[in-house]
């Protein structure tokens, strides 16, 4: 550590000790834009055998413990580093050069549990329901839902999760640590909107070296000191599944890539089904393009959410459209009786161009049956009848003249002959 840098921080510990009451809100806005100061602050936490180590844990204590917002936040950010160094002393067996950061993890976690009366939290997670829609998913697109009777009784109902109260504890064992831990994961994932991207990276870095540290892949990955194997909990992966998918989409991704690559591995290893289960999910769910880590600002998950306007379009074809489009055929004046009455029977033309317009005509409207037989047969001299007219009591059409004795007659026909 420079000496620059440990004037940094001495300066830092003696301006809170002189610091009045009054103008704590303005120093707790002021402190996040000091980077200096937390890259400082993340250097001695680092360093376990430091003379800073714990005058710094014992004023970011003080920090979470006045109440201020900016403060506590400040604190939390420093979280994942501390739970390293706290493990990574424990697995080496030197439990004395870790005792102020053990009493800072234990007076956080003691100060979460209860409320500001004292009493302990009850905390609770209402579990969605897929009948309902939501930004995540669609009711639609899971497939048909049979509405059964249990389905319809418990439709509506939220499940609701309930975690503690918690106990209290006075020192960090064996038995109680990653309750402890999981715990306090579980404060800095809720505070995971606010944290810096520096504290991000701490949380996917020693996500990786807690899942790899003593097996074949911590050669693979390069990671040296500590080479002892740390027990870790379902629900400690859990949470630090939770983070670690919060910085893939805000700037961590090939981080958090690889700290989801080495959860995925340790939780085979320990056949863990929850781990492996969430992160299979968050694997499934990301892109398959890279995205850029740069520093671009806060990325979103896409998803299609069902617009507020109808999608039915004014055309589609309905129950309502049909009965208009018959009873507007059925009427129609019928202008052909007089034709009918004569005996010959007209053919409507129809523009092919123009089918949702009005049916007209192409010059040739007056065109009869008997004429336009007549002009695409020649020489046929016998009856024919038409089974059509028939049935309707027409009187039968004779085809007797051909075109040419049509010609010679005199007779011009409103259709096109062609030879």
């Amino acid at each position: 550590m420079f000496t620059s840098e440990k004037g940094v921080v001495e300066e830092w510990l003696s301006e809170f000790k002189t610091l009045p009451e009054t103008s704590l809100p303005t120093y707790a806005t002021n402190l996040k834009d000091k980077s200096s100061l937390v890259s400082s602050l993340y250097k001695v936490i680092q360093e376990p055998q430091s003379e800073l180590l714990e005058p710094v844990c014992h004023q970011l204590f003080e920090f979470y413990r006045s109440g201020e917002e900016q403060l506590l936040r400040f604190t939390l950010q420093f979280l994942p580093e501390l739970i390293w160094c706290y493990l990574s002393v424990s697995a080496s067996r030197n439990v004395h050069s870790s005792g102020c950061i053990e009493a800072l993890l234990l007076g956080v976690y003691n100060l979460e549990i209860v409320d500001k009366q004292g009493h302990s939290k009850v905390l609770s997670f209402t579990i969605p329901s897929l009948s309902k829609p939501s930004v995540y998913h669609e009711p639609s697109s899971i497939g048909s839902m049979a509405l059964t009777e249990s389905a319809l009784s418990q439709h509506g109902l939220s499940k609701v999760m309930y975690s503690g109260p918690h106990p209290q504890r006075e020192m960090l064992t064996a038995q109680n640590r990653f309750e402890v831990l999981t715990f306090l994961l579980l404060c800095y994932n809720a505070a995971l909107t606010y944290m810096p991207s520096v504290s991000l990276q701490s949380l996917c870095q020693i996500s990786s070296r807690i899942c790899v540290c003593g097996y074949p892949r911590q050669h693979v990955r390069k990671y040296r000191g500590i080479s002892s194997r740390m027990p870790v909990s379902s629900g400690f992966m859990v949470q630090m599944l939770t983070g670690i998918y919060f910085a893939c989409y805000n700037g961590e991704w090939d981080l958090a890539q690889k700290a989801l690559d080495d959860i995925i591995y340790r939780a085979q290893l320990e056949l863990y089904p929850e781990p492996l289960l969430v992160a299979n999910a968050i694997k499934a769910s990301l892109p398959h393009g890279a995205m850029k880590s740069s520093k671009e600002g806060t990325r979103c998950i896409q998803v299609e959410i069902t617009p507020t306007a109808s999608r039915i379009s004014r055309n589609a074809v309905t129950s309502m459209s049909i009965r208009g489009h018959r009873w507007k055929r059925h009427e129609q004046p019928d202008n052909n009786n007089d034709t009918t009455e004569l005996g010959i029977l007209v053919i409507p033309e129809i523009s092919v161009t123009n089918v949702a317009g009005e049916r007209t005509g192409n010059g040739e409207k007056g065109r009869t049956l008997g004429e336009i037989d007549a002009q695409h047969i020649q020489g046929v001299q016998d009856t024919a009848t038409d089974p059509r007219t028939e049935s309707k009591g027409l009187p039968e059409i004779r085809r007797q003249k051909s075109v040419r004795k049509m010609m010679e007659d005199g007779i011009s026909s409103p259709g096109r002959v062609q030879f």
